[in-house]
């Protein structure tokens, strides 16, 4: 029995986490589930899985979520704020840790979780992202195992040779992405491009903030700087393949030409559940991938000229530092501002650029309030690009 915390467990990744958790109640008890204010769901799932905790983001949204609670004759007891949020990162009744909130908004909680040595499933790529160093070292100093739920990153985790001396043997990694909405879009059409139209993902469900990461594939150049901290390897052994349908998940090559494939349904519970089962193979919900019914695969590299912000994931990646940190947060900013109506959707690389170019001489980060303040400096610095340009 294994006993996990889902940080972010009203979004689509924990919702997918709870649907594999309830389908294995010998395996998994819950102790805590947190959302920053989705009080209607967080009520249904406390109802369901009975966690011992529910965090929220504020004051208001605990006293509602008690009083909703208290009507059903739940007992879960109910914090708020950002302490009690790495509080049940870090509970001593938890083995296990579900790091699902999106944005920088994870970080804390994730490094708290990573210094006391849980299990860490994670899904929130910005740890890595923004604090890598800092990551790193917290789960070092905590003995802490990190697996990683990305499609693309899990992926590449159960084709990774198991053993540390035939990592010498990879070639390179190689991420899929779709190619979102506007693969084929023209430059004109994206100028264009509304809210709504941007989170109309093809193949994959996600929330509005990641399904336009996917649009502008940032979330790709995020997922590049990921897999350099997972998996240690450069820049320049971390390859982007634009895979429309979705199927092949990432691949790894070897120096002898063999190149392993993850394959499955576009559906988030396969790479959950791999992970909360590991090592073992648990029930995921998600049907069998019937290969006679796919008439053709397709391959191929992505457009830098209507994808800039991969070009700029991979250039903080190289310039190393805060660089990868002041992208996330300068993306962070500039995707609020478009969901928003503020910004129009080729504007937020423009943005990006714009502030990462501005702080580029930023000085790396050595903890985690010195993390935090980049961030801060970086949301200031779009905040403020935005406002000129409207």
């Amino acid at each position: 029995m294994r006993t996990i915390s889902v940080l972010g467990s009203t979004g689509s990744i924990g919702v997918s986490t709870l649907d594999v958790v309830g389908r294995h109640p010998e395996r998994f008890r819950v102790h805590a589930l947190t959302a920053l204010r989705s009080v209607d769901r967080l009520v249904e799932q406390c109802v369901r899985f009975r966690p011992q905790q529910a965090v929220v983001g504020s004051e208001a949204s605990a006293q509602l979520l008690r009083e909703r609670l208290a009507a059903v004759s739940c007992t879960t007891e109910v914090l708020w704020g950002p302490e009690a949020l790495c509080a049940v990162a870090g509970a001593p009744e938890v083995d296990t840790v579900m790091a699902a909130i999106v944005g920088a908004a994870g970080l804390p909680s994730a490094v708290a979780a990573a210094r006391a040595g849980k299990t860490i499933l994670l899904a929130n790529k910005e740890s890595l992202v923004m604090a890598g160093p800092v990551f790193i070292d917290a789960l070092k100093a905590g003995g802490s195992t990190v697996l990683p739920i990305d499609s693309e990153h899990n992926a590449i985790f159960q084709c990774y040779p198991t053993v540390p001396e035939a990592h010498r043997g990879v070639r390179r990694i190689l991420l899929t992405a779709s190619g979102g909405p506007f693969r084929r879009a023209s430059l004109d059409a994206m100028m264009r491009a509304t809210p709504d139209e941007a989170v109309a993902h093809p193949k994959w469900s996600m929330g509005r903030k990641i399904s336009v990461d996917s649009a502008t594939m940032m979330n790709k150049g995020l997922e590049v700087i990921e897999a350099h901290y997972l998996f240690g390897l450069p820049s320049s052994a971390i390859d982007v393949v634009v895979h429309p349908q979705s199927v092949v998940h990432s691949m790894v090559e070897y120096v002898d030409g063999s190149v392993l494939a993850q394959l499955g349904h576009p559906d988030m519970r396969t790479p959950i559940a791999h992970a909360l089962g590991f090592p073992d193979r648990i029930e995921s919900g998600v049907g069998s991938l019937d290969l006679t019914m796919m008439s053709a695969l397709e391959f191929e590299p992505p457009d830098p000229v209507r994808f800039p912000c991969l070009r700029l994931a991979r250039e903080a990646l190289l310039a190393g530092g805060a660089a990868p940190c002041i992208l996330n947060a300068a993306n962070e900013v500039a995707v609020e501002a478009f969901l928003d109506g503020r910004l129009g959707f080729t504007a937020i690389a423009a943005v990006n650029e714009a502030v990462l170019e501005q702080l580029a001489h930023s000085p790396q980060a050595s903890d985690l309030d010195a993390v935090l303040a980049t961030d801060r400096e970086a949301r200031s610095a779009a905040q403020r690009r935005i406002s000129r340009s409207s």
